[in-house]
């Protein structure tokens, strides 16, 4: 009877030294591949004097490729590039004398849109002058919010690496009005209401030469501080409505990360 006992509890401790064995195998091995991940990411993307901590999911890092691809989603709602210049714009056949439109035609899935219609302009009109029409100005804001870490980058990196973050935009000239066109892009916390940084660009336009090209918006993020896990795209544009609809057009939108600071 002893020697019955003592045979079972050899097998049972030899079971249990597999198992666990196996257990510490796999653990290993997962280690291994994660770690693998990791050194494939930081030579990939020239991260080794980033915080690469074991704690992230370095796979799926690699399968989101966080890093120089546009996070915007639908950059070119009108289906046009930079490298073309702009169409010219259509001249009625007949003056359209039906309500004023104010939002252009375009598929802007990805953008929340709104459109503000602005008082018209009676600036530089003589007293006493008869009005018979004046053109009816709107803005049309289209603003997309980037999830960071969705996107693939991880906490240490954005806090302590803070890699730099880039803007690109293109607007059409055109030769509406002396201001055509405001950007405003904002690094927002995890609460998404804390502004970390942010940058504003309103130019103003030349009409005194006829131009009817692209005009390139650009801005570097760098040295931004802790705390960044979103980014904020908003741009505006200007419309006008005289015996037709006439529209400021963009393409090209873009926001990227590059592996650098």
């Amino acid at each position: 009877m002893c020697l019955y006992f003592l045979i079972v509890a050899i097998a049972h401790l030899s079971v249990s030294g597999s198992s666990h064995s196996s257990s510490n195998s796999r653990s290993i091995s997962s280690s291994s591949i994660m770690s693998e991940w990791k050194q494939r990411c930081a030579e990939e993307w020239g991260l080794q004097s980033a915080s690469l901590p074991d704690s992230v999911d370095w796979k799926s890092v690699h399968e989101a490729q966080p890093f120089n691809r546009n996070l915007l989603k639908n950059p070119s709602p009108y289906g046009l590039t930079k490298d073309s210049p702009p169409p010219e714009p259509d001249l009625p056949e007949e003056p359209d004398h039906g309500p004023p439109r104010f939002i252009p035609e375009g598929d802007f899935s990805g953008w929340t849109t709104t459109s503000e219609t602005l008082p018209y302009d009676t600036s530089g009109i003589p007293a006493g002058a008869v009005i018979c029409q004046l053109p009816q100005a709107s803005w049309f804001t289209m603003e997309q919010l980037v999830d960071l870490k969705a996107e693939g980058l991880w906490d240490q990196l954005l806090d302590d690496f803070q890699p730099e973050i880039r803007i690109q935009d293109w607007y059409e000239e055109s030769q509406l009005h002396d201001y055509i066109y405001q950007l405003h892009v904002k690094l927002l916390g995890a609460d998404k209401t804390t502004v970390i940084a942010e940058h504003t660009v309103t130019p103003t336009e030349n009409r005194e030469v006829y131009s009817h090209n692209w005009k390139e918006v650009s801005h570097v993020f760098t040295g931004y501080g802790p705390g960044v896990r979103y980014v904020h795209f908003q741009h505006r544009l200007k419309n006008q409505f005289l015996n037709g609809f006439w529209n400021t057009m963009f393409t090209g939108s873009s926001v990227t990360i590059s592996p650098k600071k």
